[in-house]
């Protein structure tokens, strides 16, 4: 608003008559101008207007958007600094058929003064992040992020291309009582490592994950690798004698962060239709101290498909006795 009254002064248009204060209104040309404030919920539900510009767009919350999405007669037009890492203006606003995506940098602002041009150059060196974000315009990336990951339609196969990934396991983590059991399937081809939902559910004992799994698409060539905590070996034990092919899961010397490290070594591509999947490795992260600097060790919580698809991939994956392929 500051800026709006400052350019409308210095072109010589500004008329304090024409300006309401309180209200935060101005007429111009015939048109009536108002601004409000995203914490005013009664004027983002209030009247409607024929074209809509959201500053920081970012800041609003989705009920927010939608409520004056609702109320806008014509054109709509955002503007956003892509630090977040996961938005709704991503997934609800900018795949929309209706809408056009403009990528800008501060290179396309023939305004900025050379002293703010120099700080966000700066950024190359002092903070990647921030450089990323503010300097080339591209999604921000969380520093305390485990996992980088892809979304994708489904396991892709073609049988005239060398485009078909082996599946090489499956990983399961044990709930039992109030937390999930998470089954994954997992394929892999050359560097890169598919993933597949296929059971996430609590309260389920080693018989009723069986039943499960054997009532789905279960490809029994493959072994599922279990992590052996908690009730891990009798709910193993009931698996194998409804005809499963269980195995405990290898770790580390290091555990988890053995896992991690090798997981990171490959690309990661998720169906999106693994809901519980994709919402764990969203937020997956590492551990911060006081001072903000990143530890090695993931914070404990809501990962229980990230460890079933850790167990999988290591035990295939690494072999210390043959250094291959534990089944081919």
């Amino acid at each position: 608003m500051r800026d709006f009254f400052e350019i409308l002064d210095k072109l010589g248009l500004y008329d304090s008559n024409r300006h309401n204060k309180s209200n935060g209104e101005y007429w111009l040309n015939g048109n009536l101008i108002e601004f409000i404030g995203a914490d005013q919920p009664q004027k983002i539900r209030g009247r409607k207007r024929s074209l809509l510009f959201a500053n920081e767009a970012n800041e609003l919350h989705e009920e927010d958007w939608k409520q004056l999405v609702m109320r806008t007669e014509d054109k709509i037009i955002i503007d956003y600094n892509p630090s977040m890492e996961y938005h709704w203006i991503y997934d609800k606003v900018i795949p929309r058929d209706d809408a056009e995506f403009h990528q800008t940098t501060y290179l396309d602002n023939p305004f900025l003064p050379k002293s703010l041009i120099s700080e966000i150059e700066l950024l190359k060196t002092t903070d990647p992040d921030y450089w990323r974000v503010y300097g080339l315009g591209e999604r921000g990336v969380s520093r305390s992020l485990v996992f980088n990951y892809r979304p994708i339609k489904d396991i892709p196969y073609d049988e005239d291309e060398d485009v078909n990934p082996e599946l090489i396991c499956y990983g399961l983590d044990f709930g039992f009582a109030q937390d999930a059991t998470a089954v994954v399937a997992i394929w892999k081809l050359d560097r890169t490592i598919y993933v597949d939902e296929i059971l996430y559910e609590a309260g389920l004992t080693g018989h009723d994950i069986a039943k499960r799994l054997k009532g789905g698409e279960l490809d029994k060539r493959a072994y599922i690798y279990c992590d052996t905590g908690g009730g891990g070996v009798v709910a193993i034990e009931e698996m194998r004698r409804e005809g499963l092919k269980v195995r405990k899961a290898k770790k580390g010397q290091g555990s988890v962060a053995d896992g991690i490290d090798l997981v990171r070594q490959h690309e990661l591509l998720i169906t999106e239709r693994s809901i519980n999947v994709i919402k764990e490795i969203r937020n997956y992260k590492y551990k911060q101290d006081r001072q903000g600097n990143i530890l090695n060790t993931p914070v404990d919580g809501n990962d229980h498909a990230m460890d079933a698809m850790r167990y999988g991939i290591y035990s295939v994956l690494r072999n210390p006795n043959r250094g291959r392929y534990a089944i081919r």
